[in-house]
C-alpha cells in the first residue's frame, strides 16, 4: 500500500512534481554515459562505487566494464553486487546451489527447456521475480557477461521510475489503478498434477517502506491474468505502447565479456541470439531482496 510522504503516492501531487523535476534533469543523456570501468571487480574502489551509487540514483542501474574477458569466477560479479550493498540474493530452484547466481546459458535438458531464459529466444519486457511471493520480491538485479553470442543478445533497458513518470503523466488514474492489490495475476505453475508454484497475485506497483517504488510486471500474454478493469487495462496498453515504441528513456545495450548491469529491479527485455560454433553465451544474474544502497547512499526520494 502507498506510504506517506512519498512522491509515487498518488496523491501525493506536489512531491510528484519536485520528484518529477528532479529525476527529469539527473537523466543520463545517452546508455554511454552510465558506463562504469572497473579495475577490480572483485574489489571496487571508492571512487568506482560512487559513480555506480550516483548512476543508480539517478537511472536505477549503471553498466560496468572490467578487464576479466570470459574469466567465469563468481566473485566478480558478487564482488560488485557486495559494493553496493547487494547481499541477500534469492536463490531460486534453477540457481547454482554454490553461489545463489543463475547461469543464463542455453540448455538442453529438463527442467530448464521449459523456460525461455534457458534457451535462444527473445525474452518480453519484464521485471525480475514478477511471480515472487511478496516476502521474496526482488528489488536489486546483476547481470555479468562471460561470453557473449555471436549475433544478438541485446537486452532493452528502462528505468521502471521512468516508466512510471510516463504512464502518471499520460494519466494520472493509471497509477491507483496499477497499485490495486489484486490487478496481476500469475496462476499456478503445475505439472503433472503438481503445484510447482503458487499462484501470485498482486500489485504492479508499490511503495516500500522507505518511500521507494517497486515494480513487478511481465509483458507475456499467456500464464497471466489482468483485472477485469477499464482503467487497468488501458494502463497495461499504454505500458507496451512506452516499452515498444520510440519512447525517450528506453536504451538497448548488448553486454560484452566483462561487462554487466547492476542496480535495482528495472524493466528489461533481450532479443533472440545465436551462439558461434566454439562458443555459447553465458550470463550470471543475481536477483537480490535488497535494493542498491551503502552507507552514503541516498536516492532522489531521500533527497525531497
Amino acid at each position: 500500500m502507498p506510504q506517506s510522504h512519498s512522491p509515487f503516492d498518488p496523491v501525493e501531487e506536489d512531491l510528484y512534481r519536485r520528484w518529477r523535476e528532479r529525476k527529469l534533469a539527473a537523466q543520463p543523456v545517452g546508455l554511454e554515459e552510465t558506463l562504469v570501468e572497473i579495475a577490480d571487480p572483485r574489489r571496487p574502489t571508492a571512487a568506482e562505487q560512487s559513480r555506480l551509487l550516483d548512476l543508480c540514483r539517478r537511472c536505477n542501474f549503471a553498466l560496468y566494464a572490467t578487464p576479466c574477458g570470459a574469466d567465469a569466477d563468481p566473485k566478480i560479479p558478487l564482488g560488485v553486487g557486495q559494493a553496493l550493498g547487494l547481499q541477500r540474493l534469492d536463490h531460486n530452484w534453477l540457481g547454482d546451489a554454490d553461489t545463489g547466481l543463475t547461469s543464463i546459458t542455453v540448455r538442453r535438458e529438463e527442467p530448464r527447456t521449459r523456460y525461455i531464459p534457458y534457451t535462444d529466444k527473445p525474452i518480453k519486457w519484464h521485471t525480475d521475480g514478477y511471480y515472487n511471493t511478496p516476502q521474496r520480491w526482488i528489488h536489486g538485479l546483476l547481470l555479468h557477461c562471460v561470453t557473449p553470442a555471436a549475433e544478438g543478445g541485446v537486452n532493452g533497458l528502462m528505468d521502471h521510475e521512468m516508466a512510471y513518470l510516463l504512464l502518471r503523466d499520460a494519466d494520472p488514474a493509471f497509477i491507483p489503478a496499477l497499485m490495486q492489490p489484486d490487478v496481476m495475476t500469475i496462476p499456478a505453475r503445475e505439472k503433472g498434477g503438481v503445484v510447482e508454484r503458487a499462484e501470485e497475485t498482486g500489485p504492479v506497483f508499490s511503495i516500500t517502506a522507505e518511500g521507494e517504488l517497486h515494480m513487478r510486471f511481465t509483458e507475456r500474454k499467456r500464464s497471466i491474468r489482468w483485472k477485469d478493469d477499464p482503467t487497468a487495462q488501458a494502463a497495461v496498453e499504454k505500458l507496451g505502447e512506452i516499452l515498444n515504441h520510440d519512447a525517450p528513456y528506453r536504451h538497448h545495450a548488448r553486454l560484452e565479456s566483462g561487462m554487466g548491469l547492476v542496480g535495482n529491479n528495472i524493466l528489461h527485455d533481450r532479443s533472440a541470439f545465436q551462439d558461434g560454433a566454439d562458443s555459447q553465451r553465458l550470463l550470471y544474474r543475481g536477483r537480490y531482496y535488497d535494493r542498491v544502497r551503502d552507507t552514503g547512499f541516498r536516492s532522489l526520494v531521500a533527497d525531497l
